[in-house]
């Protein structure tokens, strides 16, 4: 009977950690890039600001300049932006301070991507 009771007991506990929601990270800072385009490749800067979930910030790269917009949740992150009529939108994993993921340029092509915050 006691090891029921045991067992109960860890499967409970094991519940409410899976139960307990993944905290984002915050991706506040400046980030640089590595994009590999079909269409070629670029180094961009992202500057983010996060509150809560949302992402804002800016981009300046090879499109020129553009306001960013995004979300984080748990490791996941996507963001996106408008420049010179197209919008990019990017979609990836959070390590510490490596993210990286895949990404599409409307009218440009599609690609991976890779970035590191610059301390």
């Amino acid at each position: 009977m006691l090891q029921h009771t045991r067992f109960a007991v860890f499967l409970a506990a094991l519940g409410l950690i899976y139960a307990i929601p993944v905290m984002a990270q915050d991706l506040s800072g400046t980030w640089q890039a590595q994009v590999e385009l079909t269409a070629g490749s670029g180094e961009p800067t992202f500057v983010f600001k996060q509150d809560g979930d949302q992402l804002s910030g800016t981009y300046q790269g090879t499109f020129g300049a553009a306001d960013v917009s995004g979300r984080v949740e748990g490791d996941q992150v996507e963001f996106w932006f408008e420049t010179q009529g197209a919008k990019a939108t990017y979609t990836g994993t959070i390590q510490d301070t490596t993210m990286k993921g895949t990404c599409e340029y409307d009218g440009v092509g599609s690609g991976t991507w890779e970035a590191e915050k610059v301390e």
